[in-house]
């Protein structure tokens, strides 16, 4: 399956790259966080593709009443799973509490309560399928890996553990700002999983 994986920033090429055919074939576009809705909206109706998401720090906090916390044409993944093409997806929003007032912000505790309630629906996935994840997407990128030591992009020591019971094939997240991929580490592989940091922006074919 080709994905289109995107985080934090707008890429303003994209608009004429996804309009002239250039991800032509992708199956599923991925929101890793921080990026706005009317872009990612954008994308699903040049692309033709589903999308899941998840909010990332600078996103709103998701309101049913309030139209502008979502993104239309999405499905928002934050603590929840999805099957697409055969393929498990599970999803967890926020990056570390950097501000006592912040939004989709969240200390390493209460990270790892909202990743405990994601437990039930990863047992069924085990039951049903006979494994609980395929892909997992998040803003923030595990604890230690991909993060930085500044107290607004250390990572989620959750996210380490989601990764240890549910076993991802792939693990995309954003929130840490990559400016020479070619130089700079945004692919770690741990047990069987292959972390990667999307930044601004990742087409990719994954596979069971």
């Amino acid at each position: 399956m080709k994905i289109l994986a995107l985080s934090d920033q707008v890429v303003e090429r994209l608009y004429t790259l996804s309009s002239s055919g250039h991800f032509q074939g992708v199956s599923a576009i991925l929101g890793c966080g921080d990026m706005p809705y009317e872009y990612l909206e954008y994308l699903v109706t040049v692309l033709n593709a589903p999308m899941f998401y998840v909010p990332g720090n600078h996103d709103p906090k998701d309101d049913p009443q309030n139209r502008q916390s979502r993104a239309e044409g999405g499905i928002n993944l934050d603590l929840k799973t999805a099957r697409h093409n055969k393929f498990l997806i599970g999803g967890f929003g926020g990056s570390i509490q950097y501000r006592p007032d912040g939004v989709n912000q969240y200390t390493q505790s209460d990270a790892y309560l909202r990743a405990f309630t994601m437990l039930p629906r990863l047992i069924a996935n085990r039951l049903q399928y006979g494994r609980t994840l395929d892909i997992l997407i998040s803003h923030s990128p595990p604890f230690g890996i991909h993060d930085d030591a500044d107290p607004a992009h250390q990572g989620l020591k959750a996210i380490n553990w989601l990764m240890r019971v549910a076993k991802p094939r792939y693990h995309f997240h954003g929130h840490t700002h990559i400016y020479k991929r070619n130089i700079e580490n945004t692919e770690t592989t741990i047990g069987l999983t292959k972390i990667v940091n999307v930044y601004p922006y990742l087409s990719m074919e994954v596979s069971h």
